[in-house]
């Protein structure tokens, strides 16, 4: 999959980015917002190549994905974007995520490349996709109202403890086009 905005190619990750990965991945600051429980840094290069099989693996059917988020300008990888079925979903459903290199926070590169992966999933014909982050990470519920989701509040159904919730359907994302 290979989707562009102005400013951002979303491809697949490939093994030449593997250091880069390595470099988001091992910081703390990123991976503490990324799954449940305790934080795990990356540790190495093999660990890194072995991570960007398995995002090929997340990818292989449409229209979910685990991709990089390039900037088309320079092309240095910012982070990542995906699409994916939550963890423990009873009715499939799709959560998109992202997580970007502190050097690309505060440039609204997350909320472009979800705006597009956002329009990815609802053109392949899903109803409605869901955002969630720790409660305590309003950068990225910051993310989710800039994109127009609805905040549905506090959940614990998908991850372990509690989480908040923000959901766009594909009725509410193309009212939000036409009026665009």
């Amino acid at each position: 999959m290979h989707l562009e905005t102005d400013r951002l190619l979303i491809r697949p990750w490939r093994h030449e980015d593997a250091a880069r990965l390595l470099d988001i991945q091992s910081r703390i600051e990123v991976v503490k917002w990324l799954g449940d429980g305790e934080p795990v840094l990356m540790k190495d290069l093999d660990e890194a190549h072995r991570r960007i099989d398995r995002y090929a693996e997340l990818s292989a059917t449409p229209p979910l994905g685990f991709w990089s988020v390039e900037r088309v300008a320079d092309g240095v990888v910012l982070g990542t974007v995906l699409l994916l079925t939550l963890p423990h979903a009873d009715h499939g459903e799709v959560e998109i995520g992202w997580h970007l290199h502190p050097d690309s926070w505060g440039h609204g590169y997350a909320s472009e490349a979800a705006r597009a992966v956002l329009g990815h999933g609802f053109d392949a014909g899903l109803p409605e996709i869901i955002a969630v982050s720790h409660t305590d990470n309003v950068a990225s519920q910051a993310v989710m109202r800039r994109l127009g989701m609805e905040d549905r509040g506090i959940v614990d159904t998908w991850y372990e403890g509690e989480s908040a919730c923000f959901v766009m359907t594909a009725d509410a994302w193309r009212d939000q086009a036409k009026s665009d």
